[in-house]
């Protein structure tokens, strides 16, 4: 397998300077489902794939399921793969089966630095390879990111990197596919933002779902063109501000499914959203999810970028 290795600084990249990484081999966990599509369907049975990197540098993989009250799988745990509290965020990753066992490659960082990083894994889950490729510097003054990888070419899927910045900038790169970064736009005005989390991917757009410090909850749709000027609509006025990380999946052609995790409380409480429409956006509260939710960075296991189709908006 290629791997494609190059550095620079977030500022460099801001600035429209090309240099980076390619994005990894794309591949996942299974897909959430639900027992009924449309307006009024069942969601019993839609899930989320929940992924962590614990303090002690662990990756671990729970499978969280919609029913009232939700369920919460066994967690399956990759130890040491991390030195201990080294990684500070961690994007989504995708896994596929390989002739020996699986891979998986996402975007992670460690300290000030991002980097892709490739696990290969045997058919029993142990490590055979673990190859972290530096990215840039520079993410020490960011607080959330995100991988879209868009399946409407499959030869070459749209592939942006999306980076909100402690100061509330959100910044928008093209990966290309030699591997090199360009800006592709920023925008200001999200300093309240506790935690956002993609829920939609169109061809004209990706839609993230955002709670703020003071509660409220909005969609912030970012049209596919260089303007970068995004469509926020609330959802909710009040009530969302306890969770510090949001992460969502999903259903079916329903909508999205979503679980907010309370780090104060080491608690996680699973939501099911019909397509976003501002406040006239269905919720359905499943309840606490069994368990305890303590680890420093939660992602999505995301399913292969062929069959990653988000419908949230």
């Amino acid at each position: 397998m290629k791997r494609l290795r190059a550095g620079l600084s977030v500022i460099a990249l801001a600035a429209g300077l090309s240099a980076g990484l390619g994005a990894g081999v794309g591949a996942g966990v299974g897909q959430a489902t639900a027992s009924t599509t449309g307006a009024g369907a069942s969601t019993a049975y839609c899930g989320l794939n929940l992924g962590s990197v614990t303090a002690g540098g662990d990756q671990t993989t729970q499978r969280l399921t919609g029913a009232k009250p939700p369920t919460a799988g066994a967690r399956a745990v990759v130890p040491n793969l991390y030195t201990d509290g080294a990684v500070r965020m961690s994007g989504s990753f995708i896994t596929q089966p390989t002739a020996t066992g699986s891979l998986r490659s996402g975007r992670v960082v460690l300290g000030d630095t991002m980097y892709q990083h490739w696990i290969e894994l045997d058919k029993a889950g142990k490590v055979t390879s673990s190859e972290l490729a530096r990215i840039g510097g520079g993410w020490s003054k960011f607080v959330d990111h995100e991988t879209s990888v868009f399946n409407d070419n499959p030869t070459h899927p749209r592939n942006y990197e999306y980076a909100l910045r402690a100061d509330g900038v959100l910044f928008r790169w093209v990966v290309g596919d030699n591997g090199s970064w360009k800006s592709y736009g920023s925008a200001p005005g999200f300093s309240a933002v506790k935690s956002m989390t993609l829920i939609s991917k169109a061809a004209a757009y990706d839609t993230f779902l955002a709670n703020t410090r003071g509660g409220a909850l909005y969609t912030i749709r970012i049209p596919v063109n260089t303007a970068m000027k995004p469509v926020v609509t609330k959802v909710r006025a009040a009530t969302w501000q306890g969770f510090e990380t949001l992460v969502a999946g999903a259903c079916g052609n329903y909508g999205t499914v979503v679980a907010g995790i309370d780090k104060d409380t080491k608690s996680a409480y699973l939501y099911t959203f019909g397509h976003a429409d501002g406040a006239k956006t269905s919720i359905t509260g499943h309840g606490k999810v069994p368990g305890t939710f303590a680890d420093p960075s939660y992602f999505r296991w995301a399913p292969p970028v062929k069959s990653d189709w988000l419908f949230g908006e």
